[in-house]
């Protein structure tokens, strides 16, 4: 199996599985459900990009097209991790309020109103920039271990 894909996806499933007794020392309670969920701390975006890149970097070198397309498109995740989505994500919490906003609005007029289950938009989509450093530091290091992992293995197995 390809030990770069395998290093990105375990780097993601461990910042997945990390937010949860982080959000749990920050607010007392256990929410398991944070694993399959985004944003947060850390971000698991940046902590995949970041093994894959280091990862490929310490294996085949800087110098090579592998590393630069995994570091340009790295870049741009991370980015957009903390930019584009987090904008997205205050956006959506401003328009969850909004039926509460209208309700409060109008509660001295008489409006005809229709009670309907709405479901509301996931308001935790992106990162702040502490997120997405959180992230890659964690990747960096799960790279570089996954690195010495396959380097330690491989020495083993020529001695045999």
């Amino acid at each position: 199996m390809n030990k770069a894909v395998v290093t990105a996806l375990f780097s993601i499933a461990f910042a997945q599985a990390l937010k949860i007794p982080l959000y749990f020392f920050r607010t007392k309670i256990w929410k398991p459900k944070l694993f399959f969920q985004t944003g947060g701390m850390p971000s698991s975006h940046s902590a995949g990009v970041s093994s894959l890149t280091t990862f490929i970097a310490l294996r085949r070198g800087i110098s090579t097209i592998d590393f630069a397309l995994s570091l340009i498109f790295g870049l741009i995740v991370m980015y957009d991790a903390q930019g584009i989505r987090r904008q997205t994500g205050e956006l959506t919490l401003k328009v969850n309020s909004l039926d509460e906003l209208v309700r409060k609005a109008h509660e001295h007029e008489p409006i005809l109103y229709e009670n309907q289950t709405q479901m509301k938009l996931k308001d935790m989509l992106g990162h702040q920039p502490s997120e997405v450093i959180g992230g890659a530091l964690i990747g960096v290091l799960i790279g570089t271990m996954s690195y010495i992992a396959e380097k330690n293995i491989g020495n083993k197995r020529r001695f045999m």
